[in-house]
């Protein structure tokens, strides 16, 4: 199979250094047509700027120490309470709206099937990820509780309503999963066993399993132990990064933060050990200056020790130190979710692959009439996460439009119709005789089924 560059790009094709994927300069040199790169077009964050003393560490919310009274919505131009976990969570716009708290809808699908739960605290989270809108450096211009994190507000709501709606609804409950989300923080370990306590305490964990984002920064061993124990079904960590140095980057020396690579591969290991195959994966995003070749040799890395990985399209998150870089280019984030797809769920393997060399997927390994079944099923450009109930390769956790906006789809929270299928063919540069794409086509679709 040839090289899947496309000879006519949409806008949203054009990546950094006006390539067709974001690259970082230390890679440039790799690929062809390079023009010239500056800080603004090299996946470089920019540097973190000092933080006012009196709005370090929530100063502004514990000086005012305004009690919490129930919801709290972010932005809404009132002083944010002094709200903590256990007692209070954040939670997605998608899961407000789906458990009743927030009114909306959402474009082609009925909000959410996971809830996704946020410890909260007026200090924060204490590292500062760049591509991240709950990172610290942002402690000047927006309190905690008022960042937006991948698009979208996450109000803040006593975990006891959360537990008392999912329990009242039973075995109807909408959710097929919660999901607890750790962030950097010195109470952020006990505070998470107590919010999985006051679930398992209400809601069998049978009727809505129990998956865990960690923090494995400040975790131990033993903490990963005790969750599993507690009823957790499923334990990820969130790499991110798909090599150590744009790790190192983007989560840690290079940004004043305190993850590592070594750290957070010593706790993915141990929960491979405690919670067993396929109950443990990362999370990774493409598009922050790595080669393809580079996520799909961790995502072969994953499923040989028994993992799964849960892909991201890098988006500029607002407020971040990488709000100022193109989001990932659509060809680019269609070629590795179909190579992963492939890696994770038919037992394809990245050796079976080639490469271009600029580390571009030029060939997925199987004949052609297999990958044109592939992208007509759609699976493949789904949201990947942590399994519902439909099937293994369906994620519950299917955050609508958390790496994109709906006007440009990247992960599809609902199933492709063939309006979104002949649009993704044509990112791909792979479009039927006959079927060719239409810019605008797609269509307004209804929520019905999985």
């Amino acid at each position: 199979m040839s090289c899947l560059k496309r000879e006519v790009a949409l806008p949203s094709a054009i990546g950094a250094n006006g390539l067709d994927f974001n690259a970082a300069l230390d890679m440039l040199p790799r690929a062809e047509g390079i023009r010239p790169g500056g800080s603004d077009t090299d996946m470089q964050p920019r540097v973190p700027v000092p933080t006012p003393r009196e709005a370090k560490n929530g100063g502004r919310v514990k000086h005012a120490n305004v009690p919490p009274a129930g919801v709290y919505l972010p932005n809404n131009n009132r002083l944010t309470p002094n709200m903590r976990s256990p007692e209070y969570v954040q939670l997605s716009t998608a899961a407000a709206i789906t458990l009743g708290i927030m009114p909306g809808k959402m474009h082609g699908c009925s909000c959410t099937r996971c809830l996704n739960l946020l410890l909260t605290y007026p200090e924060g989270c204490r590292a500062n990820c760049a591509y991240c809108g709950l990172a610290r450096h942002r402690e000047a211009d927006r309190d905690y509780a008022d960042r937006n994190f991948i698009r979208v507000d996450w109000p803040a709501v006593p975990m006891a309503e959360i537990v008392a709606k999912v329990a009242r609804d039973g075995v109807n409950t909408p959710f097929h999963r919660m999901c607890i989300s750790m962030i950097t923080h010195p109470n952020s370990d006990a505070d998470t066993v107590t919010v999985l306590k006051q679930w398992t305490d209400r809601i069998d964990p049978a009727t809505v399993p129990v998956s865990i984002l960690s923090n494995p920064t400040t975790m131990t061993r033993g903490d990963v132990q005790t969750l599993y124990e507690l009823g957790a079904e499923i334990f990820t960590v969130a790499l991110d990064a798909a090599t150590p140095e744009i790790f190192d980057r983007t989560r840690g020396k290079g940004v004043q933060s305190p993850h590592s690579w070594a750290k957070y591969w010593e706790i993915m290991e141990a929960a491979r050990d405690i919670f067993g195959p396929q109950k443990f994966g990362a999370h990774i995003i493409v598009g922050m200056g790595e080669t393809e070749h580079d996520t799909l040799a961790l995502v072969q890395r994953l499923v040989d020790i028994g993992g799964h990985s849960h892909m991201f399209c890098f988006f500029p998150e607002k407020g971040s130190l990488m709000d100022h870089l193109p989001a990932t280019p659509r060809d680019q984030w269609r070629r590795v979710q179909i190579a992963r797809y492939l890696i994770d769920y038919r037992g394809v393997r990245v050796e079976h692959m080639r490469f271009d060399e600029a580390g571009r997927v030029s060939d997925f390994g199987i004949p052609k009439s297999e990958l044109d079944a592939v992208i007509d099923q759609g699976l493949a450009f789904r949201t990947s996460g942590c399994p519902g109930k439909f099937r293994e390769d369906l994620s519950a956790c299917d955050r609508p439009y958390g790496d994109s906006p709906p006007s440009n789809i990247a992960s599809y929270p609902f199933q492709p119709r063939p309006a979104d299928l002949r649009k993704i063919r044509h990112q791909l540069g792979m479009e039927k005789p006959g079927e060719a794409y239409e810019e605008g086509e797609e269509i307004e679709v209804d929520a019905a089924g999985p």
